[in-house]
């Protein structure tokens, strides 16, 4: 079978084919980092052509991206349970279970030691920004609800729930408590100013 007609199908070895690349090129970041991390490696080990990845996704950058993301939206799905306190505690207990796997891990850890050259915090930014946009909706819908205040910015509430979880685990390489997403959620409601649960009619006036 041709790359067309691969391409031209929209299921069958198409979807076979990005997985096999998007899972190999998970596995070969975490085994080899984002510098050492070769697309013709990627191709080898997931048995498809070179030209069949390039053509898909361009640039080794934009494989990688595709890789991560794929990798965080199947571990870390964003939850909506009507609630923003269930939301928070529900992604960062996601979270934590997430970086403290290997895999999850080895990804972050990666991310995180990559180089400052201009493609690099790129690709990082793209990144972060991506998950952001996925995560900030747990905020975005509670501002509609009025759980918190009109101009509250949704990707500063998700970067104040995670950076703990990626500093105790990144960082200092603390063990977890198994309360901790909870206390870090309540801790930044109270911070926020968040209503204590989804706001209550209001009665009518006599």
């Amino acid at each position: 079978m041709s790359d067309a007609e691969v391409r031209r199908r929209p299921g069958g070895r198409t979807a076979r084919v990005r997985a096999a690349v998007l899972e190999t090129t998970s596995l070969l970041l975490q085994e080899q980092g984002l510098a050492d991390l070769k697309v013709s490696e990627v191709a080898r080990r997931a048995q498809v052509n070179e030209t069949t990845i390039f053509r898909r996704w361009g640039t080794r950058e934009n494989l990688i991206i595709d890789a991560l993301l794929a990798d965080a939206a199947e571990q870390l799905p964003v939850p909506d349970t009507g609630n923003l306190r269930d939301d928070l505690v529900a992604y960062a207990t996601a979270l934590a279970k997430y970086l403290t796997s290997p895999a999850g891990n080895a990804l972050e850890r990666t991310l995180a030691s990559a180089g400052d050259d201009p493609a690099t915090q790129q690709l990082r930014d793209q990144y972060w920004n991506s998950r952001y946009a996925q995560s900030g909706q747990i905020a975005a819908r509670a501002i509609k609800r009025g759980e918190l205040p009109d101009g509250t910015d949704p990707r500063f509430v998700l970067q104040m729930l995670v950076a703990p979880l990626h500093f105790r685990i990144v960082l200092t390489r603390e063990p977890l408590e198994p309360d901790l997403p909870t206390r870090i959620v309540d801790a930044l409601l109270r911070g926020l100013g968040a209503a204590a649960g989804p706001p209550q009619p209001r009665p009518e006036l006599s």
